[in-house]
């Protein structure tokens, strides 16, 4: 004979125990979560941020929160503060060195006495306001030196963050024993980031869930651990950096190195289906480099034409060099998932806007 089980709720106390009855009603509120959270999943947009070192990845990533309204939290703006310290004085240490293996004379020949100070800090020493203040004067002395501002003129000869100069211009500002960071100086403040940094931003009521990994060479084994789930991948290129070496290896051109890594990830079957964003960052440092008149563009493009000195004109160039043709000779075709972006950071509003209202954008550069 057939069993019949009566389930209706108000039979259940007959049927169950009361730690029966309680176990069940939590197992359904566990499942109601479960399924809360697959829909939120769902509508998450995930975008992976990649591309080498020094690319621009974390200041991107601030940016958003800035654009977005999302504060820097107290503890994080004092953290700020200490990076910027270190920032300046090993800068500042780095253009001493430089001067001194350059061999370009003091115009103030008191101020070697300043640099041997400075070129005497360890780098591994935790700097609080206190004993930034007392090398403060001597960095404001060398940095008003041409002996430093020549050396700085030769920067893409040796190791030197582009944030230097910022914070130098602003040393007056900085050496203040009541300062805290601005939004810009967090902007311009710089760390190599180490492991897997994730922030999420609601955009237009969309999930965007960033997902930053260290460019160095070293970071990039943890790439692998973030690629379950991906909607998009953001690649960032420096493109004033066509004329600078890696960090790693001081041989490998910077420009060379964002090429052959966004070839290894482009050609992945594994991102066949997920978009891929090139920004082409930093356009204002290489309008500034061209202008000073840096480096010979010749030497690094001899087919550039000599007459074409505009930062934007070189950046399509840069792209369709090394970027373009990485899909154009292996595959004679564009693919679609592909969108290229000539950007600068005060544009990333109005890219992602049109991205979360899931227009493609697709740019195409001819001959």
């Amino acid at each position: 004979m057939a069993r019949c089980t009566i389930t209706c709720p108000c039979c259940l106390r007959f049927k169950f125990s009361a730690d029966e009855m309680e176990q069940r009603y939590k197992s359904k509120e566990i499942d109601k979560l479960i399924d809360k959270d697959k829909h939120l999943l769902r509508r998450q947009v995930k975008l992976l941020l990649l591309g080498a070192g020094e690319s621009g990845k974390s200041t991107f990533l601030k940016q958003m929160r800035i654009i977005h309204g999302i504060h820097f939290e107290p503890e994080l703006v004092i953290e700020y503060q200490h990076i910027i310290y270190q920032n300046i004085l090993r800068g500042m240490k780095v253009l001493a060195d430089a001067r001194q293996k350059l061999d370009i004379p003091w115009e103030n020949p008191d101020n070697n006495e300043r640099a041997e100070y400075i070129l005497n800090f360890d780098n591994r020493t935790t700097l609080d306001t206190r004993l930034f203040l007392a090398y403060a004067p001597s960095m404001y002395c060398l940095w008003k030196d041409s002996a430093i501002k020549r050396a700085f003129e030769r920067r893409r000869e040796f190791q030197l963050s582009d944030s230097v100069q910022y914070f130098l211009d602003n040393i007056e500002n900085i050496a203040r024993s009541d300062y805290l960071p601005t939004n810009k100086d967090i902007l311009h403040a710089r760390r190599a980031t180490k492991g897997i940094y994730e922030f999420t931003i609601p955009i237009n009521n969309i999930p965007f869930r960033f997902v930053d990994v260290g460019g160095q060479r070293s970071q990039r084994q943890k790439w692998f651990q973030c690629f379950d789930s991906v909607t998009s991948i953001l690649f960032l290129v420096s493109s004033s950096e066509f004329d600078q070496v890696l960090v790693e290896d001081r041989k490998t051109n910077r420009l060379e190195e964002s090429k052959n890594i966004f070839d290894s990830i482009v050609n992945n079957v594994i991102f066949r289906r997920v978009s891929i964003i090139l920004f082409m960052n930093k356009t204002d440092l290489l309008a500034d480099k061209l202008e000073r008149r840096e480096t010979n563009i010749k030497h690094y493009f001899s087919n550039f034409t000599a007459c074409l000195v505009f930062g934007e004109i070189l950046i399509v160039y840069l792209m369709y060099k090394h970027f373009y043709w990485i899909f154009f000779a292996k595959q004679n075709v564009i693919p679609e998932n592909l969108c290229f972006i000539i950007s600068l950071l005060l544009w990333i509003q109005k890219i992602l806007k049109l991205y979360s209202m899931q227009l493609k954008i697709q740019f195409y550069i001819g001959i």
